[in-house]
């Protein structure tokens, strides 16, 4: 007779290949749509950005840096959105210690 482990909750994947776990990180974070916005205009407004996403991290700490990064997305508008784009075809996806420092790099001098 076979015997079969118990799995805890986390073990479990459903259909959409996401775990308890997964599951129960992505309702802590909040709606993208919610997120602060960008334009690439105002001398520190990319901070508040960052800020935002980087308590995301202290918050929801089992969110895959992946969810918070396909998110991010939304929060550009205008030219920052444009240089976003540019940057995503160019380098692909990227985690997002690499993002915050080409917004840092990009932004923060004001151009």
């Amino acid at each position: 007779m076979l015997m079969h482990k118990a799995r805890s909750p986390s073990q479990y994947q459903e259909g959409d290949g996401m775990s308890y776990s997964e599951k129960e990180a992505l309702k802590q974070l909040p709606q993208a749509s919610s997120w602060p916005k960008f334009s690439g205009t105002g001398e520190y407004y990319h901070m508040e950005l960052i800020d935002y996403i980087d308590g995301l991290f202290i918050d929801v700490p089992s969110i895959p840096d992946y969810w918070i990064t396909a998110r991010s997305n939304t929060a550009f508008k205008g030219h920052a959105s444009i240089w976003y784009t540019e940057m995503k075809e160019i380098h692909g996806r990227r985690n997002w210690p690499w993002w915050k420092s080409q917004i840092i790099q990009k932004y923060s001098n004001g151009t």
